[in-house]
């Protein structure tokens, strides 16, 4: 069968056309939740939802039990639905087999398996691949993460600056269900006829500060503000639980990693470094950095980062305060 993605299979749900039998699973438990919800919540109506609607959980039943249910007739209905959540738990997955290759044509089956993926040795997997509809969620990369959180707040007829967003990408981390779930506060918490998300609504309730976080480390870094950059690491030496080194690190990691790339495009344009590196958020602060440090020094950049996750975790001896570590590491890339 088609390639599945959650947009694809959203879009196919809002406008009626259904599959007899579909399998979320993957690292990625938000996709998996949502369409999932959505079914449950969409395909029937509250009144056939009584007769119609089925929930099993993957410890309490066993495949035998949801493959006596799915052969049943709906009541009163076109349809019936059944949902098995942590699906991961079911034991005998290969015996839905014979199942997938003659469903229940009125009967929409659903697996959502948590925290993981089927075993794509098993011949389950396979037949699932050919005759179901099949999500597998992969965990969202960091540089992924504004474009989701962008497409999410356009969602709720909003809008947010790329500052905005990465402060929210920052403070929250991979995490798409709080992710979605502080916007959600958020937009709630919009005066009436406002429409914008900004830092300050965000330093207001998410607890982020707008001066003082990554998003303006990096900028510092980019336009070598040695000042604004040390006063960035000054707060977060004394605020360590909020600013931890190890994401500053993963960030500062990423973005010279695809500086290095960056210098590889055809053109040092933003148009040709954004289709170069596959990346379409904050392009001008690569095209700034260019300008502002060498290739050989990005190289050596790179690897002082190492060093300095290296000391983080008391690789390199004697443990050094965090504070000191990016203090020197700092002080190492913009000199």
């Amino acid at each position: 069968m088609a390639k599945y993605t959650y947009e694809s299979i959203l879009s196919e749900l809002k406008k009626g056309v259904y599959h007899p039998v579909y399998y979320f699973m993957g690292e990625e438990s938000y996709f998996t939740d949502k369409l999932t919800d959505y079914i449950s919540r969409n395909v029937l109506s509250e009144i056939e939802q009584e007769f119609n609607l089925t929930v099993f959980y993957g410890l309490d039943t066993d495949i035998d039990t949801v493959i006596s249910a799915a052969r049943r007739y709906p009541m009163m209905a076109e349809h019936q639905v059944i949902i098995v959540k942590e699906a991961q738990m079911l034991k005998n997955i290969d015996a839905l087999i014979n199942y997938l290759r003659l469903p229940q044509p009125s009967t929409i089956l659903v697996f959502a398996h948590k925290n993981g993926s089927l075993d794509k040795r098993k011949k389950v997997a396979s037949e699932l691949e050919r005759n179901a509809v099949l999500l597998d969620s992969k965990k969202m990369r960091d540089d992924q993460l504004p474009s989701f959180i962008k497409s999410y707040i356009r969602g709720k007829a909003l809008s947010a600056s790329d500052k905005a967003v990465q402060m929210i990408a920052e403070s929250v981390g991979a995490d798409l269900t709080r992710i979605a779930g502080e916007i959600d506060k958020l937009s709630i918490s919009l005066p009436s006829g406002v429409v914008e998300i900004t830092p300050e609504m965000i330093e207001e309730h998410i607890g982020i500060s707008k001066e003082f976080n990554n998003f303006e480390l990096q900028n510092a870094i980019v336009n070598k503000d040695i000042y604004k950059a040390n006063r960035i690491i000054n707060y977060f030496a004394q605020n360590p639980k909020k600013n931890p080194i190890q994401m500053t690190l993963a960030l500062l990691f990423s973005f010279f990693s695809n500086l290095m790339m960056a210098y590889y495009a055809p053109e040092r344009t933003e148009r040709a470094v954004s289709e170069f590196l596959g990346v379409k958020w904050g392009i001008s602060d690569y095209i700034k950095a260019m300008r502002n440090y060498k290739a050989m020094h990005v190289m050596e950049i790179l690897h002082l980062i190492r060093l300095a996750d290296a000391q983080s975790k008391g690789v390199e001896g004697a443990a050094i305060p965090d504070g000191e570590i990016m203090r020197e590491l700092i002080y190492k890339i913009m000199h």
